[in-house]
């Protein structure tokens, strides 16, 4: 037998054993899976899918140890892998490493747009991405607001303090040093209330959002006629109401629209400074 036949051969064997191996999980034999998985893997270890399928019963069983291992195996091997780089975030989220688990599902997120904006898995992690932003920003948000207590509480101090040595300096004008004492104390409220105000959830910005579902943009396109749609939204509308665009009744195709990189920078931009956008109702 010629070598190439030999490893057509296993590459087949491998195949009906990535079969089998999916045959169990959708009958929740785990256990079963993941050793056809594993035996597949032997025989022929370069393929991602292999790996990224044995990471997905780890998922299941959470052995997120083992998921993270098989999803960087198979990063190496495909980096444009999003079941791996979506798997490997949530598995670094569950070490409490949220600064790479995010990143991780940000990848996910942009290969996964690019490849299917109408995927199942596109929402999945986006649900998964806007929950880790929005529990990394009610930590650094408390942290912040921790650290402005008792940087205002010093402050306050400091006040009151110069309040008594300018009070004993002004005899005679104690209406007045009050009077210049209360100005500071309320300066004093502004700074730190303008210095919180970021941490306090507010309306988004009309613009930022889309004009059907009204939530905040994620994969904004634009249309000829210059209105901007979520993605994922405008070409559901364009496949099962119509070529036209919702809003202006104008004809429409999918090929028209074009990425509004302007509005997506400038959503980023907004979750960047307000985190607690991310919250998911």
């Amino acid at each position: 037998m010629s070598p190439m036949v030999s490893q057509s051969a296993v590459a087949k064997q491998a195949e009906r054993l990535r079969q089998d191996g999916n045959t169990c999980f959708n009958k929740h034999r785990l256990g079963a899976a993941i050793d056809a998985y594993t035996e597949a893997i032997a025989l022929c270890p370069n393929v991602p899918v292999y790996w990224t399928n044995r990471a997905l019963c780890h998922r299941k069983r959470n052995d997120w140890k083992r998921v993270e291992e098989d999803c960087r195996r198979a990063i190496r091997l495909d980096h444009n892998s999003v079941k791996a780089h979506y798997m490997l975030g949530l598995a670094l989220l569950h070490k409490e490493e949220y600064s790479e688990g995010v990143k991780e599902l940000e990848k996910a997120l942009d290969l996964g747009t690019g490849a299917d904006p109408n995927s199942y898995m596109v929402e999945e992690i986006w649900q998964e991405l806007a929950k880790a932003r929005y529990l990394e920003w009610e930590h650094e948000s408390s942290q912040r607001g921790w650290e402005l207590q008792i940087l205002k509480g010093a402050c306050v101090e400091a006040l009151k303090e110069k309040h008594v040595v300018d009070a004993s300096m002004m005899e005679g004008f104690a209406d007045e040093a009050a009077a210049a004492n209360a100005k500071q104390f309320q300066a004093l409220e502004c700074v730190f209330r303008k210095a919180a105000e970021d941490d306090i959830p507010s309306e988004v910005p009309d613009y930022l959002c889309c004009k059907i579902t009204l939530d905040i943009f994620r994969d904004p396109v634009i249309t000829p006629t210059g209105v901007t749609y979520e993605r994922a939204v405008i070409l559901e509308h364009l496949q099962k109401v119509g070529k036209f665009d919702p809003i202006t009744r104008e004809p429409l195709t999918e090929s028209q629209l074009v990425p509004n990189l302007a509005i997506k920078e400038a959503v980023r931009a907004y979750l960047e400074k307000h985190g607690w956008a991310y919250r998911l109702e």
